[in-house]
């Protein structure tokens, strides 16, 4: 388990969990005892057991997006726990039908955790509707935005266009910013955007052409994992010279 931050408002843990390397977080609102956990996959026991551990309830589920490996635990958390679930309503539409009846949200909106706030941004490219959760200077990214890579965009739903725009706005964001990535992919679990601007080569394209070419046709065939930094203009890099 990786303990993100503990202050005296909340805590943050990540568990790596399953054969992806999937990282599941887990919030807790130190006032309410409300729990939080986002994106629930493959071993749901671990899960509820850190959740029993810190003598908490989990009030809430968060995707980021409706891809098998980061939902395939929602239906084990759900039964042990009175759950609320949360995703964007474009991503509803992409997933099609549940039972769990979630609850519907846009980019921008908030979720009170107790009395810790949660912002919603919406970040398509990876999904019609996928989502970045912001606390505070922590930025929860799905796979929308990893340590030095981003997601795919070929699988069904994918559109590097939108996921050029969507990084390109996340960048925006306080360079003390800490990426809290969907997996476990790098040679660290986390980096600042500040290092993320220096070290990723997805957000050193020029332009939305040259990210679309290098994330479909180039990244995948130059790159091995864990992914490390890549220096501008390097061979590793979307900016080649």
């Amino acid at each position: 388990m990786l303990h993100v931050t503990a202050n005296d408002r909340y805590t943050i843990d990540a568990l790596e969990l399953g054969p992806m390397a999937n990282f599941v977080y887990v919030i807790t609102d130190r006032k309410s005892g409300r729990t939080a956990v986002v994106d629930p996959a493959w071993e749901p026991e671990a899960i509820l057991q850190l959740a029993k551990a810190r003598e908490t309830r989990i009030s809430d589920i968060l995707l980021t997006h409706s891809h098998y490996d980061h939902i395939n635990a929602v239906e084990p958390v759900l039964t042990a726990h009175d759950a609320e679930l949360h995703l964007l309503k474009a991503e509803a539409a992409f997933w099609g039908d549940h039972p769990a009846c979630p609850t519907l949200h846009h980019g921008e909106d908030e979720i009170r955790l107790g009395a810790t706030p949660i912002r919603i941004l919406h970040t398509p490219g990876h999904t019609p509707g996928s989502a970045c959760y912001m606390i505070d200077e922590f930025l929860i990214a799905g796979d929308t935005l990893f340590v030095w890579g981003c997601g795919r965009c070929d699988l069904d739903g994918g559109d590097p266009e939108q996921m050029y725009d969507s990084l390109r706005r996340l960048m925006q964001l306080p360079d003390t910013t800490l990426t809290l990535p969907g997996h476990d992919y790098s040679d660290r679990p986390t980096a600042t955007l500040a290092e993320q601007k220096e070290g990723n080569p997805f957000l050193h394209c020029p332009d939305r052409e040259h990210f679309v070419e290098y994330r479909m046709h180039v990244h995948d065939r130059i790159r091995q994992e864990p992914y490390k930094s890549v220096k501008k203009g390097t061979p590793q890099d979307c900016n080649a010279e």
